[in-house]
């Protein structure tokens, strides 16, 4: 069986509990951990391995970092990732800097992997908790391989604005410069 169809096989197949509980906001959320863990009965039967890979984006000057996370399955002969990009605000007040790093890592391998696995967000409340962030100009960030990405590159084709799309989303020069070359 090749790679694609073993993966097809675990998304179809792929159950996580929202087992957290976060008590600001009063909701049931999975973590990373509890992604994890819900892969590990595929591993064997499958015949596969799940790899987390982190990169820090920014040349340290930066007031804003990111952290890109790749999450990998592969089979020893094949492998398919999934990407993430997750902001690291260096100025968020209450916490301190490791801890700052330490959640936006669990925020970016949690969307890793559930873009590796197909994992509707939507339906996870830690998706659509703004965690205060309506009140603040905090914009979410838009990543190729993610839905909101598929919609802006939809958008602009349809002869939307770049800067429009700015205005909602904080964005790599990168991502930014492939939307205007499109």
């Amino acid at each position: 069986m090749k790679l694609n169809e073993k993966l097809a096989t675990i998304q179809t197949k792929f159950k996580s509990k929202k087992s957290r509980f976060n008590s600001f906001g009063k909701y049931y959320f999975r973590s990373a951990e509890d992604i994890l863990e819900a892969t590990k009965p595929f591993l064997l039967e499958h015949g596969v391995t799940i790899i987390v890979n982190e990169e820090l984006i920014g040349n340290g000057l930066d007031e804003f970092r990111s952290i890109k996370t790749t999450a990998t399955i592969s089979d020893g002969l094949e492998f398919i990732s999934a990407t993430a990009v997750v902001g690291v605000d260096l100025n968020q007040k209450g916490m301190q800097m490791p801890q700052r790093f330490g959640s936006a890592s669990s925020y970016g391998k949690k969307y890793a992997l559930g873009n590796l696995f197909l994992i509707d967000d939507t339906q996870d409340s830690d998706a659509t908790n703004d965690h205060g962030a309506s009140s603040s100009n905090v914009k979410q960030w838009l990543s190729e391989g993610n839905k909101s990405y598929d919609k802006a590159v939809e958008y602009i084709k349809a002869g939307g604005k770049v800067d429009a799309i700015k205005k909602k989303y904080s964005m790599t020069k990168d991502v930014e410069a492939h939307l205007q070359s499109l």
